[in-house]
């Protein structure tokens, strides 16, 4: 997962700044309701802005939240911040719309953190590359200066992982941290980097620009398995599993919520989903709102129209912290993810399911 958000506007930063600090503060509200009360939760996202995490936004905007009996009140993360698995893993937030890897990597550590609904299967990420870069895949990364979000991040997780599995060792390739949007984009103008791995609207942006083209795509499930063997499971929600544990009920309707929100990403166009977020997400500094929406056509295909984790998404990711070192010891994949609450959303709708769902090996 790229941890830090687009920096797209200004203004929009600005307010998605005060929300942050209204959630990091305090506890979790979600107990403190009385009987009968609307549960509040707080979840911040690692970039509301960007499109692999639309749907945490679309959710609110569709009103989905309120219609299933929740109060959800969202947050982003800021560049240099705390970022959301954080937040939510220190109990400054209740959950955290992270990528499902994060799991893997904290029950690494000693900390019990859990996937309870699953919104994408490919990480949404291109690897762009300037014409003169010379790379056309990841046995191209020799010598070459690579851009990703930040170190440590998912991006660079991804990046040393697609090197791996084409023989190129991290020590034959120069990493370092570009941010997105402006700060990505900059950074393949000016020569500093030959690609660099982001997300739509940077993506668009930096076609648009000319600047750049996509070397890899992972920005749907099916070049995601291409790539990387698999389907690899990235947008989700991330919570405690103590948290989760003793607020069930409100887990549900929030799992609900987003459930009814993929649903309706499959059976509505790029268009449709484009006008109900927020002006300042799809037209802004980096893209007009017909860059998003074509943007968008082209990577729609990461999300999952039913919120279950997908059979062999666990072991593709569990393969790759593995591959890059972040995990050395034996992890139990049934500990990080459940589909208990999406099976009962879909249940409870009457949703068709077409995922074919993880086991509990992964």
């Amino acid at each position: 997962m790229s941890r830090r958000p687009a920096a797209v506007a200004a203004s929009l930063l600005t307010v998605l700044a005060l929300g942050a600090v209204s959630a990091c503060s305090g506890n979790s509200s979600a107990s403190t309701g009385g009987s009968g009360s609307t549960p509040t939760v707080k979840l911040m996202a690692g970039g509301l802005d960007k499109q692999i995490y639309l749907p945490y936004q679309l959710a609110q905007q569709l009103g989905f939240y309120k219609k299933y009996g929740v109060n959800v009140q969202l947050s982003t993360e800021q560049d240099g911040g705390v970022g959301a698995e954080e937040a939510m893993a220190s109990g400054q937030v209740d959950m955290a719309g992270a990528w499902y890897n994060h799991t893997i990597e904290f029950q690494a550590k000693g900390k019990a953190v859990e996937d309870v609904v699953q919104l994408s299967g490919a990480p949404g990420e291109r690897e762009m590359c300037t014409s003169k870069s010379g790379v056309h895949s990841a046995a191209d990364f020799k010598g070459k200066t690579l851009g990703v979000t930040d170190l440590g991040s998912g991006t660079d997780t991804l990046t040393q992982f697609l090197a791996a599995k084409q023989g190129v060792k991290t020590s034959q390739f120069h990493r370092i941290g570009v941010g997105a949007g402006s700060t990505a984009i900059a950074a393949l103008q000016n020569g500093k980097v030959d690609c660099v791995m982001t997300t739509q609207p940077t993506v668009a942006a930096i076609q648009k620009k000319g600047v750049g083209a996509s070397a890899i795509d992972l920005a749907t499930t099916s070049g995601a398995t291409a790539a990387m063997g698999g389907a690899y499971p990235a947008a989700s929600v991330l919570a405690r599993t103590d948290w989760v544990n003793s607020h069930k009920d409100t887990v549900q309707k929030v799992v609900d919520a987003l459930v009814a929100t993929m649903h309706w990403i499959s059976t509505h166009s790029a268009a449709d989903i484009a006008n109900k977020l927020p002006a300042s997400f799809v037209s802004n500094q980096l893209v007009t709102k017909a860059d998003y929406i074509a943007a968008l056509n082209e990577d729609k295909g990461q999300f999952l129209p039913d919120g279950l984790m997908p059979a062999g998404g666990p072991k593709t990711s569990l393969a790759t912290e593995k591959l890059v070192g972040n995990v050395k010891g034996s992890v139990d994949l049934s500990k990080t993810f459940t589909n208990d609450f999406a099976v009962q959303a879909n249940k409870t709708e009457g949703f068709k399911t077409t995922t074919t769902p993880a086991g509990p090996n992964g």
